[in-house]
C-alpha cells in the first residue's frame, strides 16, 4: 500500500518555493555499505545516539562535501530554466526524460518520468511494471545535485520493481549531463500528486484517498506559460504572481532590468509590478505581482512582449545611467538566494 506523505515549503511551510523538508527517522532509511548507522537528514539527531545532530557526527562527510557547491548544476541541459523551477518553485510536475544511449539500454523498454516530488521525498520509485519515477525535490549531500539525481537514477535502473530508491551518500559519477539526451523538457504541470499513484493499478483505499488529498489540498496553483520558456504563473492565497527562471549571466540581467524599470518597461501589463528576484542554481528568478483575479491565459502575450523587449536590453552594454543605478541597487536589495 502507498503511504503518501509530503513535506514541502511549497505546499507546507514556505509558499514561495517547493524544497522538500525531509524527515527520514526510523522506518526506510538507508544502510550504506559496510556502516551500521543509517542516512537520515542532515539536521535530525545522529541514529548513533550521540545525541549530536547527524551532520555533525556520522553524516560530517556529507556536510563537508556540501562545503564543495557547483553553483550552477544544470548548466548544460536542455531546459535549463525548466529544471530549476521543478527543482525550486513548482510543487508537482512531471516531464519524460530520454536517457543517452548507452544508459537507455539498460531501460529494456521501460520509461523514466522526471517528478517534482515523491512520497516521503524520495530520491526515485521503481513501479511494479518496472517504470521509474525520478525525484528533483530531495535531499543531496555531494554538493553536486546533478550528480545526486543522476546517481539515484543510476540505483533505479537496477532497483528491484515496486520499490523506493532510498537516499545514499552520495560519492563520484556521472551527472544527468552524462545520462540524458539533449532532448528538451516536456513539462506537464499537475493540480496535485496523484500522478503518484495514477496508472499503477493501486486500489484507492480510504488511507490513501485521505493521504493525496491531504497533500492535494495543501499545493500552490500553478501552471507553466506556453509562450516563453521556464516562466510559471501561481495563485498564493488571493494573490497571482509570475515566477520566470531566466537563463542569463546575473549582472548583465541585472543591468537590462535595470534599464528597463527605469524606462518604465519592466511590468507586465497595467497594475503589474517586478518585485525582486531571487537565485537559484546560479540562475535569476524574477518575480511579478499580478493583478488580483489574473489567469495564466492573460500574461501569455505581456510575457512575450516582455520578452523582446528584455533581449534588446540585454543588447546594451553601455554604462548605466544614475537612475539605472538606483533601479539596480534596489533589485539587489531585494534579491535572495534559495540554493
Amino acid at each position: 500500500m502507498l503511504r503518501c506523505r509530503v513535506r514541502s515549503p511549497t505546499v507546507a511551510k514556505k509558499q514561495n518555493s517547493s524544497r522538500p523538508v525531509l524527515s527520514r527517522s526510523g522506518a526506510g532509511v538507508d544502510v550504506v555499505d559496510g556502516a551500521d548507522i543509517p542516512v537520515v537528514g542532515l539536521r535530525e539527531p545522529c541514529p548513533c545516539g550521540s545525541g549530536r545532530r547527524y551532520k555533525a557526527c556520522h553524516g560530517r562527510g556529507i556536510a563537508d562535501a556540501g562545503q564543495t557547491l557547483v553553483h550552477r548544476p544544470f548548466e548544460g541541459l536542455e531546459s535549463e530554466g525548466d529544471w530549476v523551477a521543478l527543482r525550486e518553485i513548482v510543487p508537482a510536475a512531471t516531464a519524460p526524460l530520454t536517457l543517452a544511449p548507452q544508459y537507455a539500454a539498460r531501460l529494456d523498454g521501460r520509461t523514466v518520468t522526471l517528478a517534482t516530488v515523491l512520497p516521503m521525498a524520495w530520491p526515485a520509485l521503481v513501479r511494479k511494471d518496472g517504470q521509474i519515477l525520478l525525484g528533483l525535490q530531495t535531499t543531496t549531500g555531494s554538493g553536486d545535485t546533478s550528480r545526486d539525481i543522476a546517481g539515484a537514477l543510476l540505483r533505479a535502473l537496477d532497483a528491484e520493481l515496486g520499490s523506493p530508491v532510498p537516499p545514499v551518500r552520495s560519492g563520484d559519477g556521472p551527472r544527468l549531463q552524462d545520462l540524458l539526451a539533449p532532448v528538451p523538457l516536456e513539462v506537464t504541470v499537475h493540480a496535485g500528486f496523484d500522478f503518484w499513484i495514477e496508472g499503477t493499478g493501486t486500489a484507492s483505499t480510504p488511507e490513501v484517498s485521505a493521504s493525496l488529498e491531504r497533500a492535494n489540498a495543501s499545493v500552490v496553483p500553478t501552471e507553466r506559460l506556453q509562450g516563453v520558456t521556464a516562466a510559471y504563473w501561481c495563485r498564493i492565497g488571493a494573490k497571482e504572481h509570475l515566477r520566470w527562471v531566466q537563463p542569463y549571466a546575473e549582472e548583465p540581467l541585472l543591468d537590462a532590468l535595470a534599464r528597463m524599470h527605469a524606462r518604465g518597461q519592466d511590468g507586465l501589463g497595467e497594475g503589474t509590478r517586478l518585485i525582486g528576484t531571487f537565485r537559484a542554481h546560479g540562475l535569476l528568478v524574477p518575480v511579478w505581482d499580478l493583478v488580483t483575479g489574473t489567469e495564466v491565459a492573460a500574461v501569455e502575450e505581456s510575457a512575450r512582449e516582455f520578452a523582446v523587449r528584455l533581449e534588446a536590453a540585454m543588447g546594451d552594454t553601455g554604462d548605466l545611467s544614475e537612475s539605472e543605478r538606483r533601479a539596480r541597487a534596489g533589485l539587489t536589495n531585494r534579491q535572495v538566494t534559495l540554493r
